[in-house]
């Protein structure tokens, strides 16, 4: 009897700590944050998702930058932040409000809901491993989900070259891999896949000739050259005064900006740079 009541509370205590896993980490300042933005975008859920993207984007001009959020603790949990912010989860939150704003029932757990299918692998939070690690990824494992449309390819692109290995090459980097060979293997096995898959991007030097294909509200991500990485920036494009601008949560600027220079411009301050993804939000 004794052991048949200790396996239900192992079973319990299981499904518990699973349950504190999964449910999302906000503070009550994010959650006035995310309420408030509600409530102000919402009211333009007509505007098509793109333009929404993109006033919501601005609607974060100044916020802090801040690096690591998600990685606070080595249990993998819905981090949800927006009173700081780094250059992918300004993307996915710009993203995550618009699709919960044109919802018909704008809520904090919708949102949570969003966010959880844009920043995960199907969807679907499995741990450290499941989160969309490499951009990439990101934009393929979105586009299959119908949350954007991958443009390099049908904008005039190129095949993209991958050698992914930098996560799992590094494992004392990533407070999740220490001491976790089997988080890192399953890693290492996910840029194998991705390294084998054929990405499309802009080259740097042809983003001008493409930029009246461009539409307010496009995701991008800034490819590179940096070995074992697919990019190394992410933002949101606008335009302004007939130029394509760069909407971002900027670490050197420390904050949500947008470049003074217009996009063809910034691309060039970097040698390692070598072009763009764009993956444009759909309804």
């Amino acid at each position: 009897m004794k052991s048949k009541i200790t396996f239900i509370l192992l079973i319990t205590i299981t499904l518990s700590g699973r349950l504190l896993a999964s449910d999302p980490v906000i503070s009550s300042m994010d959650k006035a944050i995310l309420k408030n933005k509600l409530d102000k975008f919402s009211k333009e859920r007509s505007l098509p998702i793109g333009d929404l993207v993109l006033k919501i984007g601005l609607d974060f001009l100044d916020t802090p930058y801040v690096g690591k959020t998600l990685d606070k603790s080595k249990v993998e949990k819905l981090v949800i932040n927006l009173h700081q912010l780094d250059c992918t989860t300004f993307a996915e939150n710009c993203l995550a409000l618009a699709r919960t704003a044109k919802s018909d029932k704008p809520s904090v757990s919708r949102f949570c809901s969003e966010l959880e299918g844009i920043r995960y692998r199907g969807g679907k939070m499995e741990g450290y491993a499941s989160r969309l690690h490499y951009f990439s990824e990101w934009i393929a494992d979105n586009e299959n989900r119908h949350h954007v449309q991958s443009m390099a390819a049908q904008m005039g692109g190129k095949v993209l070259p991958l050698n992914l290995y930098l996560m799992s090459k590094n494992p004392k980097e990533y407070p999740q891999l220490i001491n976790d060979p089997a988080t890192t293997a399953q890693i290492q096995a996910i840029e194998k896949k991705l390294s084998a898959q054929k990405f499309y991007y802009i080259p740097a030097d042809q983003f001008e000739s493409i930029e009246s294909l461009v539409k307010d509200g496009d995701i991008v991500t800034l490819t590179s050259s940096i070995p074992g990485v697919d990019v190394s920036h992410v933002g949101i494009l606008v335009k302004k005064d007939g130029r394509v601008h760069l909407l971002h949560a900027s670490s050197s600027m420390m904050k949500v900006a947008v470049s003074t220079e217009p996009f063809a411009q910034y691309l060039t301050k970097s040698k390692k740079t070598t072009g763009v993804m764009i993956a444009r939000p759909v309804e």
